[in-house]
């Protein structure tokens, strides 16, 4: 059976470098969207993602006011971090330095810049996420 990570362990797992999946509902009576995603994150902290204001994840983030943030582990020992979290900011555009360090996080310093420079800075949204509510799993003991 899973165990749940203690507190510190799911803080150094979701500051880890994944690729979350974020959730937010749909007001439309269309289904939620579900979209992979980069994010920034130190324990402790809030989470930070940066979209194109113009897309529809970011119109409904900014109508739900709150996401659900997925990041897993997809190798042995599989494990996740579920965060249920509230908008607390929507900074537009999105300030240069926040989206490059979140590019730079997965692209490396030379990838992470030159993403960055390419990104249409004036369509940009840099969402603060305060985690509100935690589910983790930790299969490693499974193995």
């Amino acid at each position: 059976m899973p165990k749940p990570f203690t507190e510190a362990e799911r803080q150094d797992f979701l500051a880890g470098k994944h690729v979350a999946v974020l959730s937010v509902a749909a007001s439309d009576g269309r289904p939620p969207a579900s979209v992979p995603i980069w994010y920034d994150y130190t324990p402790g902290g809030n989470i930070l993602i940066n979209t194109s204001a113009s897309r529809r994840k970011a119109k409904l983030i900014e109508q739900a006011g709150a996401v659900t943030l997925t990041v897993q582990q997809e190798e042995l020992p599989y494990q996740y971090v579920v965060v249920e979290g509230t908008i607390v900011e929507a900074t537009k555009p999105g300030p240069a330095e926040l989206r490059e360090a979140i590019a730079i996080r997965y692209l490396g310093e030379d990838g992470g810049r030159e993403f960055a420079r390419s990104y249409d800075a004036s369509d940009s949204v840099v969402f603060t996420i305060r985690p509100d509510r935690w589910l983790s799993a930790d299969f490693s003991g499974d193995l």
